[in-house]
């Protein structure tokens, strides 16, 4: 297997958020989604988010993948700070340096896997060097997916589909994925598979992911957990078991 490293590994952190805020709207609708928020996500780490619903775990992500726009603070992701981009560099800056998974897998019915896998490097017109090829052949290779590269998303199993968008995200070495509720359509089986794809990343390719997932069994693949509650990091756990998981989300446990 070759082992690929990252810009993001490099620098030992993926992702930065100093005193992170987002308000939507005004007055008596005014709603606190951040407040206040620090966090140093560590390259080469697959780290989870979790919280209940409106404890801000979506926006948290959306904001530090460039997705939304924060009320205040700063974020900086592969060294580069978001609030300094106009809207095309940072609609570039995704492109070339951010990777997304999302539940709905959001592949091209009308592409193979192979030419799903190889859209964001037709989208920014990349050059299909030694090292592109040889990247993706190491991530299909790792996803179990080369028998299916000539298959239609209608043709894969939801299972494979996921793994199809995994790899999608890998192949261009991005400095850091983002994962929004990754096995939330699949079944146990295949969820396990995706899941511990994502864990092999990080520890294959030296890639740096971040999950989103309300589940407890998915968050306990991550090499590390952020609790979130109205707002705010309640916990940080590493390595944690569920028993752990399920006391930081009853008791916020910092």
């Amino acid at each position: 297997m070759t082992q690929t490293a990252t810009s993001s590994v490099l620098s030992g952190t993926a992702a930065r958020a100093r005193d992170l805020t987002k308000t939507y709207g005004r007055g008596s609708t005014e709603v606190h989604a951040l407040r206040g928020v620090d966090l140093d996500l560590p390259a080469g780490r697959f780290t989870a988010i979790m919280g209940p619903s409106g404890s801000g775990k979506s926006t948290l992500m959306h904001c530090l993948a460039g997705l939304d726009t924060p009320t205040g603070g700063e974020i900086t992701v592969g060294g580069q700070h978001l609030q300094t981009l106009s809207d095309t560099a940072l609609t570039r800056f995704r492109r070339d340096h951010i990777g997304f998974v999302f539940q709905a897998f959001n592949l091209l019915p009308m592409l193979t896997a192979r030419q799903n896998i190889w859209l964001p490097l037709d989208l920014a017109r990349s050059r299909a060097d030694d090292a592109t090829r040889r990247r993706f052949d190491d991530v299909v290779d790792v996803l179990g997916i080369r028998e299916r590269l000539d298959h239609r998303p209608s043709e894969l199993s939801g299972g494979q589909q996921q793994r199809v968008a995994i790899a999608r995200a890998l192949v261009t070495t991005p400095d850091i994925v983002f994962a929004d509720e990754p096995t939330g359509n699949l079944d146990s089986e295949s969820s396990r598979e995706v899941l511990d794809f994502l864990r092999r990343s990080c520890r294959e390719f030296g890639q740096t992911v971040v999950m989103v997932t309300h589940e407890i069994d998915a968050a306990s693949y991550a090499d590390d957990v952020l609790v979130l509650a109205d707002g705010r990091i309640r916990a940080r756990l590493e390595r944690p078991t569920p028993e752990a998981l399920v006391d930081a989300l009853r008791g916020g446990r910092a």
